[in-house]
C-alpha cells in the first residue's frame, strides 16, 4: 500500500552512485497540484554529467533544474523529464485534475508543484512519448537559433536524441536536404525513418549550408567545422561540462568565414524573445510530439526502482541507448 504522506525519489548521494530514497510529501496548497508520476526520462548529455560530478563550479547555479533539491556535485535530486497525472488540486488549481501533464521535475514518484508548473499533455500525445518534451523544446530553440532557410543542405553531426529531433524538424522544412552523420552505423534506419540521409563521417557530404553539431565530442565538432560551405554556420548545441575542447580554427576557418555559434535552451531564442514565453515554447514542443514516428527514439525503459543501475549503466556508454524511459509503478 502507497503511504499517501511520503513519495520515493532518485538521489545522487555521491558522484557515481544513486540511490531510491523514501521522502515527506506534503497536501498540495493553494495554487499547488500533486502530481502521480508515470513515466520520467534520463537526458543521457546532461545527468551522465551531473551523475560523474562534472558539472563546473561556474556553472552549477544556472545547471539547476527547476526543482531540483540538493547542490552539485552531491547529494543531489535531479532531473527534468516528467509525465504524470495530476491527483489532486488545492483551491485555483482543481481544474487540473485527471490530466496528463508534463513537468520539468527529477525522478520521483510523485511531487506537490505550482499548478503553473505543469503542462498539459495534449490529448493524441501518448504519455510515453510525452517524456520526449524537454528534448523536443532544446531542439526547437536550437533550430530557432540555427535559422534554416528554404532549401538548405543541413548536416547534423551527432544522432542522439537533440541531434535527431532537430534533424527531424529540419526535414520537414521545404526543400531542405538533411543528413545525419555519427559513427554508428545501426543509426541509419531510425535516421531515414525521420526523413534524413544518414552518412558516416568520412562519406559525409561536403558544403553544407548549415551544420549543427551535437555529438558532445571534439571530433564532432572538427567533422562539423570540416563539412561547413563558405560562410556557413555551425551551432554547437553540445555541452561539454567541466572538459576541455580543442577547437580546430586553423586551416580554413578563417578564409572560409564559418561563424561558430553556441545555443542553449534556458533562454529562448533571442529571434523569438520578444514574443515567445517558456510556456509557450513548450507547448509547441509537446504538440510536436503527436507523430507515431518519434516512438523510434524511445529505445529503452526500465522500472523506477532500477534508475540508479541505469544511470550508472548511461553515465558509462551504452551507446546503444537513445532516450532511456523510466516507468513507475501504477497507483
Amino acid at each position: 500500500m502507497r503511504n499517501a504522506d511520503h513519495a520515493e525519489a532518485c538521489w545522487l548521494v555521491e558522484p557515481g552512485r544513486a540511490e531510491i530514497r523514501s521522502e515527506p510529501l506534503h497536501a498540495p496548497g493553494p495554487g499547488e497540484v500533486l502530481v502521480r508520476a508515470l513515466h520520467s526520462a534520463v537526458s543521457r548529455g546532461t545527468e551522465a554529467l551531473v551523475f560523474r560530478g562534472e558539472v563546473p563550479a561556474g556553472e552549477a547555479a544556472r545547471m539547476r533544474a527547476p526543482f531540483q533539491a540538493g547542490d552539485f556535485p552531491a547529494p543531489v535530486k535531479y532531473g527534468y523529464c516528467s509525465v504524470g497525472i495530476v491527483e489532486a488540486g488545492a483551491a485555483g488549481s482543481a481544474d487540473w485534475l485527471g490530466r496528463t501533464v508534463f513537468c520539468l521535475h527529477p525522478h520521483q514518484s510523485r511531487y506537490v508543484v505550482p499548478a503553473d508548473a505543469v503542462h498539459e499533455v495534449p490529448a493524441h500525445v501518448p504519455a510515453a512519448r510525452a517524456v520526449l518534451a524537454a528534448n523536443m523544446e532544446t531542439a526547437v530553440n536550437a533550430l530557432w537559433d540555427a535559422a534554416p532557410r528554404v532549401g538548405d543542405r543541413i548536416a547534423v553531426v551527432g544522432a542522439g536524441v537533440v541531434g535527431l529531433l532537430a534533424a527531424w524538424l529540419a526535414a520537414r522544412l521545404p526543400g531542405t536536404e538533411v543528413e545525419v552523420i555519427d559513427l554508428r552505423r545501426e543509426r541509419r534506419a531510425v535516421v531515414e525513418a525521420l526523413g534524413a540521409r544518414f552518412a558516416e563521417p568520412a562519406a559525409a557530404t561536403p558544403e553544407a549550408d548549415l551544420v549543427l553539431h551535437a555529438s558532445g565530442s571534439a571530433e564532432g565538432l572538427a567533422t562539423a567545422l570540416r563539412l561547413a560551405a563558405f560562410e556557413a554556420t555551425v551551432l554547437e548545441m553540445s555541452w561539454y561540462g567541466s572538459r576541455a575542447v580543442p577547437v580546430p580554427l586553423g586551416e580554413a576557418f578563417h578564409s572560409r568565414r564559418l561563424t561558430l555559434k553556441s545555443t542553449q535552451v534556458g533562454h529562448v531564442a533571442a529571434a523569438q524573445r520578444s514574443r515567445w514565453s517558456h510556456r509557450r515554447r513548450m507547448a509547441l514542443a509537446l504538440s510536436l510530439l503527436a507523430d507515431p514516428v518519434l516512438d523510434a527514439l524511445v529505445t529503452d525503459s526500465a522500472p523506477f526502482a532500477a534508475l540508479p543501475e541505469v544511470l550508472a549503466r548511461l553515465a558509462g556508454g551504452a551507446s546503444g541507448t537513445l532516450c532511456q524511459r523510466i516507468d513507475y509503478p501504477a497507483a
